[in-house]
């Protein structure tokens, strides 16, 4: 089964799609004294690749992903097992769980997506970063959708102001 469906490719180049992993992208933001900070994360694209191969976009929507281990060691929840399944079944809304990438040169451990943390980069930035970066490892379907559909799940969220009570 695991041959049948992978989870990971590999992206080359500037061309850009949904679901490509990059380590160390620059994020600039203003602190509260005004001056400009850069800040590095690893992300992942969230953008449609629709979109992105048709320069409908000028901002890429990107969000940060840490190791599991990493992850956990600030999130004492996820240092249990029963924080872990949570996560892998997907009952933690703000998180999504990435399987290992085993692509030669291309390894990563479990991977854990931050959908609190969404920002933007833009496009013409992102597309260079992609060349001097080759080869980068990029989810395939269904797991690429899958990703979408997490965050989608998170951002449409609606709390409501009463609920209904337990039965």
């Amino acid at each position: 089964m695991l041959e049948i469906y992978p989870w990971y490719g590999v992206a080359e180049g500037a061309s850009l799609s949904q679901g490509e992993l990059f380590e160390a992208c620059p994020y600039l933001q203003v602190n509260a004294s005004g001056e400009i900070v850069q800040t590095n994360y690893d992300v992942v694209i969230l953008s449609q690749s629709c979109d992105l191969a048709n320069d409908k976009l000028d901002i890429v929507q990107v969000c940060p992903f840490w190791t599991l281990d990493a992850l956990a060691a600030n999130v004492v929840f996820l240092q249990s097992r029963k924080g872990k399944e949570d996560l892998r079944r997907g009952n933690l809304p703000g998180y999504h769980l990435l399987n290992r990438c085993l692509i030669p040169r291309l390894e990563t451990d479990f991977l854990v997506v931050d959908f609190r943390s969404v920002f933007g980069v833009k496009l013409t930035s992102l597309r260079e970063l992609a060349v001097h970066r080759s080869p980068l490892p990029c989810l395939l379907p269904p797991y690429r959708e899958h990703l979408a559909q997490a965050f989608a799940r998170f951002f449409m969220r609606v709390g409501l102001p009463v609920d209904i009570p337990p039965f």
